[in-house]
């Protein structure tokens, strides 16, 4: 029915141009972010699982610091444990040329003094053996937990008191390792001997244990670069726009703007037209 109080044709017309207005204005968005999803009403579904995904990795890129953090430490405990072995081989030295039959106990005194001054520094090396200031091999940093993963539960845990397997308690310190003894006599250089050898084999039993630490960080912080870079593109393929594709939709959504807006334009001059009937 022809009418001029009200143009349907126009409020339609409008109603689409709204529409293509709206579709060209929100592929400008996405194109212009480098984001498929800009509001949440674009895909609430996926705006959450993109918001936990990389909530996971920034946690996994600060457990990757934290692995090589826990490497680091274990390998400075590691450098002290080799050079209580060195020491602990010198002394068995000592030990073997006091016990050879030619030297007198005079000699043996002299022999003594630096065997004594190697155990002062066994226990100096265990007390400046440090990482951020806690001395590792000393007793004074005991159970470490290092975060490596995405849940709280996911730790690595280094107890440096028992590297050893608790051979040397809660120090490695010369008292701790056993040497209490000297190399003033034979007898005495007999007993060293011994309890020189028990010590290097703890020392062996706590570095192949902290070696085994090392590996394992090592290989978590793999894992930890593997599984980022996985949920990356997990979560890539949710929220990064197809440039592709969201350009086409952009073209599309144009041209219907431009067809909106001449339908719109045609559609104002109908009133116009029946009015002329009126002539």
């Amino acid at each position: 029915m022809p009418v001029v109080a009200t143009n349907t044709a126009a409020n339609t017309a409008t109603r689409f141009l709204n529409y293509n207005t709206s579709m060209a204005s929100s592929s400008v968005g996405k194109l212009a972010s480098g984001s498929r999803i800009v509001r949440a009403s674009d895909d609430a579904a996926g705006l959450a699982i993109a918001a936990r995904l990389n909530s996971d990795v920034v946690a996994l890129q600060q457990a990757s610091i934290n692995a090589s953090q826990g490497a680091s430490m274990v390998q400075v405990a590691d450098g002290g444990l080799n050079r209580i072995g060195d020491v602990l081989q010198r002394m068995k030295a000592l030990a073997a040329a006091s016990l050879s039959g030619v030297p007198t106990n005079n000699e043996r005194a002299f022999i003594d003094a630096e065997f004594q001054e190697l155990v002062n520094e066994i226990n100096g090396i265990a007390d400046t053996t440090r990482f951020n200031g806690d001395s590792l091999l000393s007793g004074t940093t005991t159970n470490t937990a290092f975060f490596v993963g995405t849940d709280a539960n996911d730790t690595i845990s280094v107890n440096f008191t028992s590297l050893a397997g608790g051979t040397a308690g809660t120090t490695f310190g010369a008292t701790a390792l056993g040497i209490a003894s000297s190399v003033a006599t034979a007898a005495n250089a007999s007993s060293a001997m011994t309890q020189i050898d028990t010590a290097i084999d703890t020392i062996s039993e706590a570095r192949a244990n902290a070696g085994a630490f090392i590996s394992r960080f090592e290989f978590r912080g793999q894992q930890i670069a593997t599984s980022t870079e996985n949920i990356q593109a997990a979560e890539s393929a949710i929220s990064d726009v197809d440039l592709a594709a969201e350009q086409a939709k952009l073209v599309s959504s144009q041209v219907l703007v431009q067809a909106s807006v001449s339908a719109l334009s045609q559609a104002n001059q109908i009133p116009q037209s029946l009015l002329r009937v009126l002539q």
